[in-house]
């Protein structure tokens, strides 16, 4: 009997990425081999993002291509997010769907009836537990690790704790044994607050700090992202430059201190300077990316003002502006001053425009430069300064073996890419 197969298509974040990586291990112990395209698979899992709006038209349309893509005899299986939140009117709307497996529940093979996701159901550690699930080895010199899941904020914007749930952190041990069992040279700390790890233990405030210094120790690089600003403390900031990856992903969202209250969000945009400057002056060579939204409720003229004037001012490295999306059942949806579609992607394009120039200028002061160079795969890699997937790349040799350290020369930029030699 020839063995079942598996395409599994991911969306949205690198903690899906994650949860894509388990789902695989998942099926590799129950005797399925990965096939070479969807055309080719018994099983299709789309894992996917339902944050904003955009991102769930994403998922929608990408399971349609896929349920026409695929053999007739194949399952068709739903899972992440959108599964997870909608998974009463997937079930529904969609009957290419063969099963909506929502957190905790296995994508299992074979025929199967729709099965609806009961939401607001999940035990606090569901009985297919994707956070501490074994997986592969890194196929790639890089690997995302995700240290917590859900998320104990409230800001206004974001759905995401009704259907992740409260922070529920990894213990330390089995963190540290899957980044030795990744074999990776890079491990990327991911999870939706992540300077928070560990306070849901009742262990206090700081224990990322001990857990970064431990996984220091056991790879070259160890990067962080997703950083609540306001946990940001010295502690911490000393603990990233001491890895040698000063790379800083600060969610920032806007600097307008008083929309910054209506996202029931800490600090405004001075308070963001002084802690950037702060750490450039200990770290000159620190990079930074943070990301913004524009268009919420009672966003005025003013406050775009002060977000381009923080833009010019912080010169960051990296920057993504987002449109805000009216997310069912939180607190920005009750809010009052919509702001017109018109006027809001007026305000992302000025916005986008002056964050290239930024990001490019900051790209070209690093010509001549000596950098330390990871190669992700021949002829592409990375400095500190950037974080896998979502920044730029640096083009080196296509002699240079993937997994490779290499010190080279900056030799030209090209918007967000640099080439080195």
């Amino acid at each position: 009997m020839a063995t079942r197969t598996y395409h599994i298509e991911t969306l949205g974040c690198p903690k899906n990425q994650v949860d894509s990586d388990k789902l695989e291990g998942t099926l590799v112990a129950g005797g399925l081999a990965p096939a070479g395209n969807v055309a080719s698979a018994d099983l299709v899992v789309v894992n996917t993002c339902a944050f904003i709006q955009p991102a769930r038209q994403e998922s929608i349309d990408t399971i349609l291509e896929l349920a026409e893509a695929k053999p007739e005899s194949a399952q068709l299986v739903v899972t992440g997010c959108l599964a997870e939140r909608y998974g009463d009117e997937l079930v529904e709307a969609m009957p290419e769907v063969d099963l909506v497996a929502g957190f905790g529940v296995a994508p299992i093979p074979g025929p199967r009836p729709p099965v609806a996701v009961e939401l607001g159901s999940k035990p606090s550690v569901p009985e297919l537990d994707l956070l501490n699930l074994p997986r592969p080895r890194s196929p790639r010199p890089w690997a995302y690790v995700k240290i917590a899941e859900g998320c104990d904020r409230a800001c206004g914007f974001c759905a995401i704790p009704s259907f992740r749930g409260r922070q529920r952190s990894r213990s330390v041990d089995r963190i540290l044994a899957e980044v030795a069992q990744l074999e990776a040279e890079e491990v990327v700390l991911v999870a939706q607050d992540l300077a928070s790890y560990g306070r849901d233990q009742g262990r206090g405030r700081g224990q990322i700090v001990p857990l970064v210094e431990a996984v220091d120790r056991l790879v070259e690089r160890t990067r962080l992202l997703y950083l609540y600003p306001s946990d940001l403390t010295g502690e911490l900031i000393d603990a990233i430059v001491a890895t040698g990856v000063p790379y800083f992903d600060l969610s920032l969202q806007h600097v307008s201190g008083s929309l910054l209250r209506r996202m029931r969000r800490w600090g405004r945009g001075q308070k963001f300077l002084e802690r950037i400057t702060t750490i450039r002056r200990l770290e000159p060579d620190a990079a930074f990316r943070s990301s913004f939204i524009v268009g919420y409720p009672g966003e005025t003229e003013s406050d775009h003002d002060e977000m381009l004037r923080f833009i010019e001012e912080a010169q960051l490295d990296w920057c993504g502006f987002f449109a805000y999306s009216e997310e069912v059942g939180t607190y920005a949806a009750t809010l009052d001053g919509t702001v017109p579609d018109g006027l809001r992607d007026e305000r992302l394009a000025e916005l986008a425009e002056l964050q290239d120039s930024i990001t490019a200028h900051r790209r070209d002061l690093l010509i001549g430069r000596r950098v330390e160079v990871l190669v992700d795969e021949p002829g592409v890699g990375r400095t500190h300064r950037e974080a896998p997937e979502i920044d730029g790349i640096v083009r080196v040799p296509e002699s240079l073996a993937a997994g490779t350290l290499a010190t080279l020369t900056v030799i030209g930029s090209t918007g967000c890419d640099l080439e080195a030699a």
